[in-house]
């Protein structure tokens, strides 16, 4: 580290600097590199650049730190994704599970999965390939143990970057219901804020709302919606389908009824068309003389949490974020989380699919050759994740979402 001063074309003094060389491979990037460290303010900063862009260098892209060190070799591309979660972190355990990703947790465990799985796709393929070999082949029993246990691994793995990918974007909660029920006074309600328009007037919401809150460390991104019914004019069946749209990406749905009035055929319709995604009903406005029983409303929504609410009174508020919590923390505590990226949680899935391929190519007596091919896809997959093959459109799809300066 020096001590010394940057000066401008005229040998004037503009800041006060330590300038910092570093060799390889101990910098950021794992290249050479230097560092200058000037005072904080912005001016200061600005014309230490302008000087440097004015004698030969340029501004970094975005990302381009990070991909080059991708690129030598210091981290891999699992790693580099970590940083954007770092960057991205909206809270305490979010980061945590970015720095446990940053610092190659993901990486060693997809790296034990890996050797498993090539292990025993090489022992089944030299089996096919050099039969007179006085190698004893893998019996089917052996593959569907060895499977099950590379699968066991793996779905364990796939557990923790769940939490960790819900850590890192947030879980997407649509907030769904007939007119007039109380899902825009709801949003309100868990945002803390008038965020959305109430009135007495069903259909008052037309387009999505959306608001995100964060719960125990989890961002929760809230959408409340048109009210499900038979639109009434063209700007509401605009608003309906749009409702829908939301519906149909969510992760969690809260599915409000009025508990002051008869549960209705619009209530009825909505429980028969949303059973893809895990529901919550929000019994609300329960500070009103009740009309609908919870017996009721369970034969409709079986294995749903039920959660009275009021959110006029701010009554129950706190539960309904606890039951969303909980649907997406499961058995897992967030301490286990590893921040993954939907690209990475796609390659673990893929990787789960094609073990699962082999699996049954085995029970059903199709071959020892098919489920050394689905083995070998699933490494693969896995061999995406980690960057050890890639191509230039997938490094400039991850390091394009970066910020100038990482």
């Amino acid at each position: 580290m020096k001590h010394g001063y940057i000066v401008d074309e005229s040998e004037e003094r503009l800041d006060e600097v330590l300038a910092v060389w570093f060799c390889p491979p101990y910098s950021y990037t794992g290249e050479e590199a230097a560092e200058i460290q000037c005072h904080g303010g912005s001016l200061a900063a600005k014309k230490c650049l302008e000087l440097l862009l004015d004698r030969g260098a340029r501004l970094a892209e975005p990302g381009e730190f990070t991909k080059r060190a991708f690129l030598s070799g210091r981290i891999d591309l699992s790693q580099a994704e970590a940083v954007l979660g770092i960057i991205k972190a909206k809270s305490d355990e979010a980061l945590r599970a970015a720095a446990r990703s940053l610092s190659g947790e993901i990486s060693r465990e997809v790296e034990i999965v890996y050797d498993a799985l090539i292990a025993l796709s090489a022992e089944v393929e030299v089996a096919l390939d050099f039969p007179e070999e006085d190698v004893p082949p893998k019996t089917d029993l052996e593959i569907l143990q060895d499977t099950a246990s590379i699968a066991s691994k793996l779905e364990a793995l796939i557990s923790r970057c769940q939490v960790g990918f819900a850590l890192r974007e947030g879980v997407r909660v649509a907030i769904a219901g007939r007119p007039n029920v109380g899902k825009s006074s709801l949003l309100n309600a868990l945002s803390s804020r008038e965020r959305a328009i109430v009135t007495p007037i069903p259909g008052t919401t037309r387009d999505v709302i959306e608001e995100v809150i964060v719960h125990k460390g989890l961002p929760i991104r809230l959408a409340d919606m048109a009210g499900l019914r038979k639109p009434q004019d063209e700007l509401e069946a605009i608003g309906v389908d749009r409702a829908k749209a939301t519906i149909d990406g969510a992760d969690i749905l809260v599915i409000v009824l009025d508990a002051s009035a008869p549960l209705t055929d619009d209530d009825r319709e909505i429980a028969a068309n949303t059973g893809n995604a895990p529901r919550i009903v929000a019994l609300n406005k329960v500070d009103l003389p009740l009309a609908v029983a919870e017996g009721d409303v369970r034969a409709l929504f079986p294995n749903s949490p039920i959660c009275s609410t009021s959110a006029l009174l701010g009554f129950g508020i706190e539960g309904l974020k606890d039951a969303i919590f909980n649907i997406i923390s499961k058995d897992n505590s967030f301490e286990a989380g590893l921040n993954a990226s939907a690209r990475e949680l796609f390659e673990l899935q893929c990787a789960a699919r094609t073990i699962a391929e082999a699996q049954e190519a085995i029970k059903a007596g199709l071959g020892q050759d098919l489920a050394a091919s689905a083995l070998a896809t699933a490494g693969a997959c896995l061999q995406r994740l980690l960057g050890k093959s890639y191509d230039d459109a997938l490094l400039e799809a991850i390091f394009s979402r970066f910020c100038v300066g990482k």
